[in-house]
């Protein structure tokens, strides 16, 4: 099920990250009195009154003159535009209404999406709620008062937040035709694997509007099979992206991916793995999806028996965090081993989607457990009672242990494992969830 997005936009310094920090309940990025400094994690799964929505910082304004923090707003604007479901508009009632604030209102009104302003820095509701007043200007609709920083009226925000889901939200799980995300970097050709893909099958049974999104996903047919494909690749706006493009790039995947049973995780191969492929391929493995990395251009590279297994190794070193993700080199542009894609993803679908009974599961661990023994501290021993699975996409094993503490996470490596050696599970993620079963 694709979960509401909601986008956060503003001006340096208005409080962006103290929010997302507030209401991912932790502190994820980082906050500091320098304009720009919001690096690395943007996003984060937030739950309110019981709805579940992915929250973005568009963040990333580095201002020099009040020329460039116009540009950059408008430019953050514009993403939060193209991918959220909600935008919320953070202003400061300590700075006051400026012109970059009107200007940025005005193209969120233009956008037609639903737009939450919320004034920010309003310690004392008494003190400041004249000034509170003035926002009514910008003409988007009543101004919230919060203070992120003291966590005040957070949660008549998010009340007003969550009133403007689209109906649609969770529509999509009725539609059971398998969702591919094409993820990657700009430039390593997911729009040519994605063409490359309708252009061999000669069905393009629809182009969709994405239900939520402003993106369009195509559903191709293979051997009688509809597959919907997200392609993030540009989604579809050509505008003067720069130093935004790898942030940019992050935002996409995340709302794709959501949406996706599967992911293809294109990679440049002329370029090699990068730090910013590591980062993309983060959220397809946090958020428990299949997962076929596609090495493209492999038709751009001079070869030696050797070369496939090196950017094998290179791929699983920088990317270790996922060592069951299947690998496939192709090349979209000559159609190289790009059929054999459709049986990859349905099997990674497969797997994300398997089901193990609890007596075979158990005689697994229990071998496991007989071949290497459980760790121990201060002489107790770990014991492991038994586990059983309790939900796929991806698989999801709980395991009953006399004392949590005592089960390492290398242990649960090793049963992993051991699980993995047993069922195969290619291309899916595993979750295990330790329980204490006291009295033993």
């Amino acid at each position: 099920m694709s979960k509401p997005v909601v986008a956060v936009v503003g001006r340096p310094n208005v409080g962006k990250s103290t929010l997302f920090n507030v209401l991912a309940g932790e502190r994820i990025a980082i906050v500091k009195d320098t304009p720009g400094v919001t690096r690395d994690r943007i996003y984060a799964d937030v739950s309110w009154l019981g709805k579940e929505f992915t929250l973005i910082d568009t963040g990333g304004i580095e201002p020099d003159t009040n020329d460039v923090i116009l540009s950059q707003m408008r430019e953050q604007a514009q993403i939060a535009i193209d991918t959220a479901d909600v935008i919320i508009f953070l202003t400061d009632v300590k700075q006051g209404l400026v012109d970059a604030d009107a200007k940025v209102a005005d193209m969120l009104r233009r956008s037609k999406k639903p737009v939450i302003l919320a004034v920010n820095k309003v310690d004392s509701f008494q003190k400041y709620m004249p000034d509170v007043y003035e926002f009514y200007n910008l003409g988007i609709g009543d101004p919230h008062p919060i203070s992120a920083s003291s966590v005040l009226g957070i949660g008549d925000m998010l009340d007003e937040v969550i009133g403007q889901f689209p109906k649609s939200a969770g529509a999509e799980e009725e539609d059971e035709r398998p969702k591919v995300a094409v993820v990657g970097k700009p430039n390593v050709g997911k729009s040519s694997l994605v063409n490359r893909l309708v252009g061999e099958n000669r069905v393009i049974v629809s182009d969709i509007a994405g239900t939520t999104r402003d993106a369009i996903d195509t559903a191709i047919k293979y051997r009688g099979e509809e597959y919907i494909f997200i392609d993030t690749a540009g989604l579809r706006r050509k505008s003067k992206v720069k130093e935004d493009l790898e942030r940019y790039s992050v935002i996409r995947a995340v709302t794709a991916v959501e949406r996706a049973d599967v992911a293809l995780i294109v990679i440049d191969a002329v370029e090699g793995v990068t730090e910013q492929d590591a980062k993309i391929a983060g959220i397809v493995h946090d958020r428990g999806k299949g997962i076929v990395i596609i090495v493209n251009k492999w038709d751009a590279i001079e070869k030696d028996d050797k070369t496939m297994s090196r950017h094998t190794e290179r791929i699983r070193q920088i990317l270790s965090f996922m060592p069951y993700a299947e690998i496939m080199f192709i090349s979209a542009k000559t159609g190289q081993r790009t059929g054999k894609i459709f049986d990859m993803i349905q099997m990674v679908i497969e797997n994300n989607s398997m089901r193990i009974s609890t007596g075979v599961l158990n005689e697994i661990v229990s071998e496991a457990v007989a071949m290497q023994q459980p760790p121990s501290d201060k002489g107790k021993r770990l014991k492991v009672y038994y586990a059983t699975q309790v939900s796929v996409k991806p698989p999801t094993f709980v395991i009953f242990v006399n004392d949590k503490k005592l089960m390492h996470f290398s242990y649960v490596r090793y049963l992993e494992n051991r699980i993995r050696d047993a069922f195969g599970f290619r291309g899916t993620s595993l979750k295990f969830i330790i329980r204490e079963r006291k009295g033993e």
